[in-house]
């Protein structure tokens, strides 16, 4: 089937490429040096030719900003944590370590922005104004979400691994179709992008791959964001890859960087630019963000049966919030009143969510039936009818005794 024979009005023959081979090298692209840093293990500040000025635009409130919303999100975490080892949460799936790649990533988002997370980016949730008690329900198992994805443009989170990068594309393409609509008719359109979060596990799925095959030929704009913290559960980074996750991106025609995911300012520096690049209609940019899952998978998983301690000792060395602190506190930007004040934020967040999930109570499975279609639909009524039927065969308490 030819160009001219496609099945679709979507492609317009004179945007089709013929000449793949021509396209710009990733590598020459801002940021095609191995990794960007802006900030190093010891809080020292490093300059970057393009991503630089992003930072330089921060004021010291911004920056008091990130190490707060990092600081908060690994008490909430500590606090979720407990919650599931004492018995109040079915489940729960840590981030520690991972501050910094979604405290700045989500900062640099609009509210616009929609963002797509996988069921890690709790760091994210708090950047968007979520309240993070509503986080909880879903883990709790009394929600299959806990909040409405419209009210802060911030989806569900996806249990399934890697299917959130099609909805976030397909997303994508609707946002690029609403705008070019708009336009058509003369109407003034807020340009907006999309962004997609998963983990370097999530990449080796094929559904990673369908997305970026798809955002790339209609140029949607979406920003994907691999978190890289080395393991996908018990299976290291290099056994699902030769190269650096951020260089398949050449093979789909698009930038791919890769950024010191410890590094708060790079993180943010680079997430803007690539959700500029998206923006403008240059298409979509994959950001590899170098990190570490310092804790467990969830807290059903073990890590000390398939890594040493030698190398979490390591990526310690690199905690995302002491390098910062030790930034804020040479340039004079913070003091103890500040980090005192910011602890006992947390703590705040703390008795919150742990108030709030006491509070919390399981739906009656009646309701698991209503919510299947919008309206009422007579084989899930009839099916309903069957449960209750059959639940009611069982003996209780209360007529234990009859008979």
């Amino acid at each position: 089937m030819g160009v001219g024979q496609l099945p679709t009005t979507e492609f317009n023959d004179e945007e089709l490429d013929d000449n793949p081979e021509n396209h710009q090298d990733p590598r020459t692209e801002p940021g095609g040096e191995p990794m960007i840093q802006l900030l190093d293990s010891d809080g020292r500040r490093h300059d970057h030719p393009v991503f630089g000025a992003y930072v330089e635009a921060l004021d010291a409130g911004k920056l008091r900003a990130f190490y707060r919303d990092m600081a908060v999100t690994r008490r909430f975490d500590q606090e979720a944590t407990a919650l599931q080892r004492q018995g109040q949460l079915a489940l729960w799936v840590p981030l520690t370590g991972q501050e910094a790649a979604q405290i700045g990533s989500g900062h640099a988002s609009r509210a616009e922005d929609f963002i797509f997370p996988s069921y890690r980016e709790h760091g994210v949730a708090l950047t968007r104004g979520m309240d993070m008690a509503q986080l909880l329900s879903l883990f709790r198992g009394v929600s299959h979400s806990g909040w409405d994805p419209q009210e802060k443009n911030f989806n569900i989170y996806t249990l399934v691994l890697a299917a959130q990068a099609l909805h976030a594309v397909g997303y994508a393409m609707g946002v690029q179709r609403d705008a070019a609509a708009a336009r058509a008719k003369g109407e003034v359109v807020e340009e907006s992008a999309v962004m997609a979060y998963y983990g370097d596990g999530a990449s080796s799925e094929g559904d990673v791959h369908e997305s970026m095959v798809f955002a790339a030929s209609y140029k949607a704009p979406v920003v994907f964001f691999c978190q890289n913290n080395h393991w996908a559960i018990s299976v290291p980074t290099a056994v699902q890859t030769r190269i650096p996750l951020a260089h398949r991106a050449q093979g789909y025609g698009f930038p791919g960087l890769r950024v010191d995911g410890n590094d708060v300012l790079a993180v943010y520096a680079v997430t803007q630019w690539a959700l500029e690049h998206a923006r403008s209609g240059e298409g979509p940019v994959l950001i590899e963000a170098f990190t570490y899952r310092l804790g467990a998978h969830t807290t059903a998983d073990d890590p000390t049966k398939y890594r040493a301690g030698e190398e979490e000792d390591q990526w310690r060395a690199k905690d995302p919030l002491n390098r910062l602190e030790s930034y804020l506190r040479d340039e004079g930007l913070a003091d103890d009143d500040f980090f005192d004040e910011v602890r006992r934020e947390g703590q705040a967040l703390a008795d919150h969510v742990r108030q709030s999930v006491a509070k919390l109570e399981a739906p009656a499975m009646e309701d698991a039936f209503r919510h299947v279609y919008a309206e009422a639909h007579p084989l899930v009524q009839e099916e309903l009818r069957w449960f209750q039927e059959y639940e009611a065969g069982f003996v209780n308490d209360q007529n234990a005794g009859e008979g």
